[in-house]
């Protein structure tokens, strides 16, 4: 089969499932760069914050980004204030998003050259019936250049 024919039959024959995200770049401060991660959850489900009470529960939402020698991260990662509740599924407190999230982590150029980010975020998302495996989605990013501030 084509390449292109198997491509598209892929992509109509596979699930999307309750999460879409999207990858964005900006200049920031200073000379950083942002690099937002966008999960927009469909009506109803949820989507499990970075840091939870156990690992004996949902997978929380982890994002990895490959080292790379053209850019570095400063700080941490930004994640919005999820809401917090008692899971009795889980028998825990568990931390999670609806609707649309953004996490945000920043940057700064080290090296020469155009700088490409790639990395992978993991996730899991519930309803009030049922949850999904874990899934994992990966993504490249050109990095804009900036201008760094004496």
């Amino acid at each position: 089969m084509h390449p292109l024919v198997l491509s598209a039959a892929l992509s109509i024959l596979g699930p999307t499932g309750p999460v879409k995200w999207a990858f964005t770049t900006a200049p920031a401060r200073d000379g950083f760069v942002a690099v937002e991660m966008t999960a927009t959850v469909d009506e109803g489900w949820h989507l499990y914050a970075t840091r939870l009470e156990s690992d004996l529960g949902p997978v929380p939402t982890s994002i990895r980004f490959t080292p790379n020698e053209t850019v570095q991260p400063v700080g941490g990662l930004e994640e919005p204030k999820p809401v917090e509740v008692f899971d009795p599924n889980f028998g825990m407190q568990v931390r999670y998003h609806s609707g649309s999230v953004v996490f945000v982590q920043h940057f700064k150029e080290t090296g020469v050259g155009v700088p490409v980010l790639t990395g992978e975020v993991e996730f899991m998302v519930c309803n009030d019936r049922t949850c999904l495996p874990p899934k994992v989605v990966s993504f490249s990013l050109d990095l804009p250049k900036t201008e760094a501030k004496p």
